[in-house]
């Protein structure tokens, strides 16, 4: 693996894990869905509340390929910012895309963030949009860099004191392309949800400071970087059965920090439909070695985090195929989430083909403001779409929940 190129050594406190690994006895969190044959089925007792949606984004020629989106609010508007090629998934010449609204059903037309660049040896590099974080009247926008081969994959950031002027780009100093946004720890730490590493810091600003941990051999710590590409060599040294990536994690009363990790489909093993688990009991400095859970996957990103009643909650795509539904579930304890809610279910008509184009609802990232739960998705990597719901639709008595849910077939868009 080649060192990243003009990036600074960080760094690296984390724990070694075991090749053993994967032998381990499986972690207990699980969403408790019903199995067959090897395959998440149904999930039982799952709810159907009242969604509201609005596209954001739907090209008919031109950047066709939208994914990875993001969702904030700061200064008296939502943002949102998403990566987008001109037709093929993580394509040479990548931007950022920006849209803000004061309302979420009347968005600004799109426009780059920051638009695609060129490296020093005149190849257009592949930017991907890594979400927001705010502190103290400044916004600040991730996005990971890195070149059409994963080299020299870097993390960088723009900033806004007013949400229109936004500053030129800076590098944050890790070799990273982010999974989530830095998210905060009961302490006021900021951890980054990337794939096989999981930087933190103590600036507040999510700025400076960032010090490299995660999953992978302490072995690798000179030429480690979090991209694509990179978690697959990873996987081959721990000797995993699976290329885990794609985290995100959740902290429940007690410290313990939880990241549950996507099981990337790997060619010649059977696929499990599980995501996998490593824990952290000392504020993300170490992560402990990771091990399957009983919680279903459809090989797909999700996202964690907690409702303000103290609820712990996933969106994804645990059951159904083709990203399809996107389902809410719920935990009173941060272990069993078997409350579950339909958020998405019908179709998109994809207007233009690309390389690895696909899947109703992808890589869900969310927002919770005044009583709402706002959750942004890409649509077949093309279109872009925030859903809405009251979190009063959330507390009907567990009485009035159907019986059983199965995927059905998906639904045309209106």
């Amino acid at each position: 693996m080649k060192k990243p190129g003009a990036l600074a050594i960080v760094v690296l406190v984390m724990m070694c894990v075991p090749a053993g690994a994967a032998n381990q006895a499986p972690g207990p969190i699980t969403n408790a869905a019903e199995w067959k044959d090897g395959k998440p089925v149904a999930l039982p007792g799952a709810r159907r509340p009242r969604v509201e949606s609005v596209f954001l984004y739907r090209p008919e020629t031109n950047w066709t390929y939208s994914h990875h989106a993001g969702i904030t609010f700061f200064k008296g508007r939502f943002f949102a910012i998403w990566s987008n090629s001109r037709k093929d998934e993580d394509a040479p010449g990548q931007r950022v895309l920006l849209a803000t609204s004061k309302n979420f059903r009347k968005w600004t037309e799109p426009c780059p963030l920051v638009d695609s660049v060129t490296g020093e040896n005149g190849v257009e590099r592949v930017l991907t949009a890594a979400g927001f974080h705010a502190h103290k009247g400044t916004l600040v926008a991730y996005f990971g860099n890195y070149g059409p081969n994963k080299e020299t994959t870097r993390l960088q950031a723009v900033t806004t004191t007013d949400g229109r002027r936004w500053t030129p780009v800076r590098d944050i100093g890790v070799p990273v392309n982010p999974n989530h946004p830095p998210q905060k720890t009961a302490s006021g730490r900021l951890i980054i949800s990337g794939n096989i590493s999981f930087p933190w810091t103590d600036d507040p600003a999510g700025l400076h400071g960032w010090h490299m941990t995660g999953i992978y051999p302490p072995e690798m710590h000179e030429t480690i970087k979090d991209d694509p590409a990179s978690f697959w060599e990873v996987a081959a040294r721990q000797g995993w059965p699976a290329g885990l990536c794609e985290g995100s994690f959740y902290q429940t009363d007690d410290g313990v920090l939880h990241m549950l990790l996507r099981n990337a489909m790997t060619k010649g093993v059977t696929y499990r439909h599980r995501l996998w688990l490593s824990e952290s009991r000392d504020d993300g400095r170490s992560w402990s070695a990771p091990v399957e859970t009983e919680f279903s996957d459809t090989n797909a990103k999700f996202h964690f985090g907690r409702l303000p009643d103290g609820r712990f909650f996933y969106v994804g795509n645990p059951v159904g195929r083709g990203r399809t539904p996107l389902v809410l579930s719920l935990s009173k304890d941060g272990v069993r989430f078997d409350d579950h809610y339909i958020l998405g279910e019908r179709s998109y008509t994809q207007l233009q083909p690309g390389k690895a184009k696909g899947g109703e609802y992808g890589y869900p990232h969310t927002l919770i403001r005044k009583g709402r739960l706002y959750v942004i998705v890409s649509r077949k990597k093309e279109g872009v779409e925030v859903l809405r719901l009251n979190l009063s639709e959330l507390r009907k008595p567990a009485s009035e929940a159907s019986a059983r849910f199965k995927p059905t077939p998906a639904k045309p868009t209106e």
